[in-house]
C-alpha cells in the first residue's frame, strides 16, 4: 500500500502537477496540505477521474487539508480539544485494506511564526493537542500513519543550515522537543527509518536560490505507529516535482507497506 504526503500550496494552482503526479506515482492513499480553498471549490472531478475518492476539510484561502484514496473510507475533520479552533489543518480517516484497515491522518500543523507571539503559543497549544489525540489512536493498536506538513525541523541533520534557522519557530528547542515527545509515544519517522542520510530535504523556499543550492528543510513527515512500522518497506521523497514549472515549495513524500 503506497501513502503519500503533499503540500500542494493551493490545489487550484497545482492541480495539474497533482494529476500528473498521480498518474506517476500511482499512490493508494494522499495526504493533502494546504489545498488553500473551500470543500466546494476543490477538483474533485479531476481527482476522482484518476479513480479516488476525495474527503477534504478546506478554509477559503488559507490551510485546508484533504484526504485522497482509492478505497471508499470513514472520515473525521478537525483536531479534537479546542471547540473554539476555526483552522482546518486535521483530517483523519479509516481505510478498508485487504488485511484490515489502516487509519490515516492528513496533518498541516502551524507555523508558528514570529515566536514570542500568539502564534507561537497556538503552535505549541497544537502539538499538545495532536500528542493527546494521537496517544488515544495508539491505543487501538493498529496500522495509523500521521502524514503531514509538521513545520517541525526534527535535527541538525533536517537542515541545510542550522545557524540560519535558529531563532525560527521550525527550529526552536520546544518545538523540537514537542515533536520528541509525539515520537516517544511509540511513533517511528518513516523517512529515518529507510534513510539516514544529510541533505535530503522536502521543503525548498522560493526565494535566494534554495532549491538551486539544495538550501533545504525537511519538515514533511510521516510518523507510523508499531503496526504500521512492522510493515513499512521504503519511504522517498520526489524530489523532481519541484523542478516543474511553477512548483509548490514542498515535494511529495511517500511510503510503501507490505500489505
Amino acid at each position: 500500500m503506497r501513502i503519500a504526503s503533499w503540500n500542494v500550496n493551493s490545489v487550484k494552482a497545482r492541480i495539474g502537477h497533482l494529476v500528473d503526479w498521480l498518474k506517476q506515482a500511482e499512490p493508494d492513499v494522499v495526504c493533502l496540505q494546504e489545498i488553500k480553498c473551500v470543500d466546494e471549490a476543490f477538483p474533485t472531478a479531476e481527482v476522482e477521474a484518476l479513480g479516488y475518492n476525495v474527503a477534504t476539510h478546506g478554509q477559503k484561502s488559507y490551510n485546508g487539508v484533504a484526504i485522497l484514496s482509492k478505497r471508499p473510507f470513514e472520515v473525521m475533520r478537525g483536531l479534537p480539544g479546542d471547540d473554539a479552533d476555526t483552522q482546518s489543518r486535521y483530517i483523519e480517516a479509516e481505510i478498508p485494506t485487504d488485511s484490515g484497515a489502516v487509519r490515516v491522518a492528513s496533518i498541516y500543523l502551524p507555523n508558528g511564526n514570529p515566536p514570542l507571539t500568539d502564534k507561537y503559543d497556538y503552535k505549541l497549544a497544537w502539538m499538545d493537542r495532536l500528542i493527546a489525540h494521537a496517544q488515544g489512536l495508539l491505543a487501538l493498536e493498529e496500522p495509523l500513519v500521521l502524514a503531514g506538513d509538521y513545520n517541525v525541523i526534527p535535527t541538525a541533520k533536517d537542515v541545510h543550515n542550522p545557524a540560519a534557522w535558529e531563532g525560527d519557530a521550525l527550529f526552536l528547542p520546544r518545538t523540537r522537543d514537542k515533536f520528541r515527545e509525539l515520537l516517544a509515544l511509540g511513533f517511528t519517522d518513516a523517512f529515518r527509518a529507510c534513510d539516514d542520510r544529510e541533505g535530503q530535504y522536502t521543503f525548498w523556499d522560493y526565494q535566494a536560490g534554495a532549491w538551486q543550492r539544495n538550501n533545504g528543510i525537511r519538515i514533511d513527515h510521516l510518523l507510523l505507529s508499531p503496526q504500521a512500522a512492522d510493515k513499512l518497506q521504503t519511504c522517498v521523497i520526489d524530489k523532481h516535482v519541484r523542478t516543474w514549472e511553477k512548483p509548490s515549495d514542498h515535494v511529495p513524500i511517500r511510503i510503501d507497506l507490505r500489505a
